[in-house]
Formats: structure tokens, sequence, C-alpha cells
């Protein structure tokens, strides 16, 4: 595969064995989760757990940083956190606009770190 696509192997690899098998889940997700209560106790309780699942992984990589970002210091990785919560909390407890304003508090505090 490495001959016949050249510079393009790695990717294309990544998306036939880490993005298709991963969509397929997720739009069955959507046929099966069409006219579900979002406000059923069930569905709260599945969001929940994964939001909780969602802050043990980022609490893991914070605090045991793998990689480049063990070069960020502690104050300025749980600084992000600490942003990234509060945005969560001001946009109605959207998981998006908080992991999205705290990794760009991240990345400018790694940034002004040097």
């Amino acid at each position: 595969m490495s001959a016949a696509f050249g510079d393009l192997a790695p990717y294309l690899a990544l998306v036939l064995l880490g993005f298709l098998p991963n969509e397929i889940w997720r739009f069955f997700g959507l046929i099966v989760a069409h006219g579900i209560d979002e406000r059923s106790d069930t569905i709260v309780w599945v969001r929940a757990v994964a939001t909780a699942i969602l802050a043990g992984v980022i609490a893991k990589i914070v605090l045991f940083a793998p990689g480049t970002l063990a070069d960020v210091p502690l104050t300025i990785r749980v600084g992000a956190v600490i942003i990234g919560f509060g945005a969560f909390l001001a946009a109605r407890r959207s998981v998006f606009v908080g992991v999205a304003v705290g990794e760009i508090a991240l990345m400018t505090g790694a940034w002004a770190a040097g």
C-alpha cells in the first residue's frame, strides 16, 4: 500500500482504520436515537456518565501529562482546566465550549510560557 500511495499511505490508513469504523457506529447511534426524549432519565444518565469519563480523561492528561505537554507547567495546565470549566458553566453546560475554551487557554498559556 505504501508504494502505491506514497506519502499519503499513513493518512489513508488513518481514515480506513480509524475514522470509518467509528463513523459507522456514530451513524447507527444517530438512527437508533431518533425520536428518543433527550430529557428522559436514561439519556440524562448516559450524558452524565459520558461527561464524567471525559472529565476523568482530562484530569489524567493534566496531572500525568504525556509527551510535550509535560513541558507545560502544571499551573498553566490546571488554569486551563479551570477556565474551560468556567466556560462550560457560562455556556449553559456545553461540553464543546468548555473543551474548546480550555484548549485555547492551554495553548495560549503554553505559548506565553515559552
